[in-house]
């Protein structure tokens, strides 16, 4: 991807941990390389097909300085995703945080921290058995919605499903969200995790009934294993309540360790969960 670059943007102001910084404030340099379209800008010539760098270089002014933090790292992270949020042009930002008046008693010229921050497309499966499920499930997208680290970009029609396990239980009604973030996949799981719990969900009985499930199908194309968060998702290509709702948006989405699009997974499942399924003319994508 094409980027603009913007070197040594000087601002003071009052960020670090010491009550001096606090209160006498010192000059900070900022470096950010800016991911966007260049191409179609390139050809058009036109300054409202690209991104205006003088309008960043006064929003990171204003940012960096009517916001106060101890650490370059929150300085530098919150200002990149601030950055993200109000220029829906900007797809990824590497952001550097210059700090030459650093109280350290040596001599240095420049401490520094840099990040880069990105919008991140991820596949969530969403998924209800309890009480009102299709309110559930729109709950769900509708958090999903007013969360502005977040962008839904597409949501698909409920399935009706049969449980899975050994509980007795009702049929679930299930559905996939495309999403685009800037959380981390663990920010993302923590953030699921408080929408689950907004919505009573519980988890005393393992493959039991539940007002809401949430899962991480995809996340970019990162491989996680870890403990408590397995990306992609890992009986995903197993699964028929993921996969027919998943093929339904995103059939040429890419299994990152399989090598197969979703729409060959699905015809390879031979899971025969799905029961019905149920236009979701409620639901926020198609309001």
């Amino acid at each position: 991807m094409d980027c603009i670059n913007i070197k040594k943007l000087e601002i003071f102001a009052y960020h670090g941990v010491n009550e001096e910084e606090k209160e006498n404030g010192q000059t900070f340099f900022i470096n950010a390389c800016i991911y966007s379209d260049i191409v179609t800008p390139g050809l058009s010539d036109d300054l409202e097909d690209t991104v205006n760098y003088s309008k960043v270089c006064k929003f990171i002014n204003k940012f960096f300085t009517e916001n106060r933090f101890d650490l370059i790292e929150a300085a530098a992270l919150q200002t990149a995703r601030a950055i993200l949020k109000n220029f829906p042009k900007i797809r990824r930002i590497d952001l550097e945080v210059n700090k030459p008046e650093a109280p350290v008693s040596l001599s240095f010229e420049n401490i520094s921290v840099k990040v880069s921050c990105e919008w991140k497309k991820a596949y969530l499966s969403i998924g209800s058995n309890m009480g009102d499920k299709e309110e559930y499930l729109n709950e769900a997208i509708e958090a999903f919605y007013n969360d502005d680290n977040c962008r839904v970009n597409a949501v698909s029609n409920f399935v009706e499903t049969k449980p899975y396990g050994p509980v007795e239980q009702d049929n679930f009604l299930n559905g996939c969200v495309e999403i685009e973030t800037i959380y981390s996949a663990r920010e993302l799981l923590n953030r699921i995790h408080d929408i689950e719990n907004e919505n009573d969900r519980t988890r005393e009985v393992h493959w039991g009934p539940r007002t809401l499930d949430i899962d991480i199908v995809f996340f970019g194309e990162e491989v996680i294993d870890e403990p408590d968060l397995k990306i992609p998702h890992i009986e995903m290509h197993k699964r028929a309540f993921v996969l027919e709702p998943l093929n339904q948006i995103a059939p040429n989405a890419v299994h990152p360790l399989f090598g197969k699009s979703v729409g060959q997974l699905r015809d390879e499942c031979d899971d025969d969960t799905v029961s019905k399924c149920e236009g979701c003319g409620g639901c926020p994508a198609n309001k």
